[in-house]
């Protein structure tokens, strides 16, 4: 059993086994009272005067308490993560690094504005953690993706992966749970979703092209597409033959 858990762990993209292996730790600590949540928590006004920018990072790493919540979102980080970066972002690594990090972006920005809102500035305040919301980004991407895999929701109706967030928002809202932290997640992974998949496509431009020194940061392996056997391919046009 442990050496089936220990090389499911190894098979892991090295992005989705970082950010996995960060947030347990993070929230065993917190659990142990080794690390403090009040040292990890996002706090605007302590980033700023205080330049603890590590809360800019460590609130995407504290799961709350380790109980049924935590095991549920475990699950859906390491599933999701690691279909994304084995499937969409193939030999991409640090594409899909500069996903998360927009995603983080986002989040961050929006809970910074939303808190200087009157009537839902309240409401903001509140968020003093967005791993939840990150997490849930990454599922509305994989669902944008992959709109036509079929799903089953504890056995008891079957929907399209499309409707995966819409299903995992109300169950949110069923369990008692704030709504706020998954909405949160939807807006930044629509957000990446128009920008990086649909917008190209309407205009012929990439606003989301991962900058040079991201890339320099991360050796993308090669995806070598193996050629079927007995296959035979059109031989080229004449004109491309004769072509000097």
């Amino acid at each position: 059993m442990a050496q089936a858990v220990e090389e499911w762990y190894k098979q892991m993209p090295i992005i989705t086994r970082s950010y996995l292996t960060a947030a347990i730790i993070t929230t065993i600590g917190c659990s142990l009272e080794i690390i403090s949540p009040y040292h990890l928590y996002l706090n605007p006004r302590l980033v700023v005067r205080q330049y603890e920018f590590w809360r800019l990072i460590t609130n995407f790493l504290y799961f709350r308490k380790m109980d049924l919540d935590f095991l549920f979102h475990m699950f859906f980080l390491a599933r999701y993560c690691k279909l994304l970066e084995e499937n969409s972002f193939r030999g991409r690594t640090a594409d899909f690094f500069y996903m998360l990090l927009f995603g983080a972006t986002v989040l961050t920005g929006i809970v910074l504005v939303g808190g200087m809102i009157p009537y839902i500035s309240e409401s903001f305040a509140k968020i003093f953690f967005l791993s939840n919301s990150l997490t849930f980004m990454m599922v509305y991407v994989w669902s944008k993706q992959n709109p036509f895999i079929h799903m089953s929701f504890l056995g008891l109706f079957t929907f399209t992966a499309a409707y995966l967030p819409w299903v995992l928002l109300g169950f949110s809202v069923l369990v008692g749970t704030s709504a706020w932290v998954d909405l949160l997640g939807m807006i930044a992974g629509h957000a990446y979703y128009f920008l990086e998949d649909v917008y190209p496509r309407m205009t012929g431009r990439r606003p989301l092209r991962t900058p040079s020194f991201i890339k320099s940061l991360f050796a993308d392996e090669t995806v070598v597409v193996a050629r079927p056997a007995n296959v035979r391919f059109a031989p080229p046009p004449v004109d491309e033959v004769h072509q000097d």
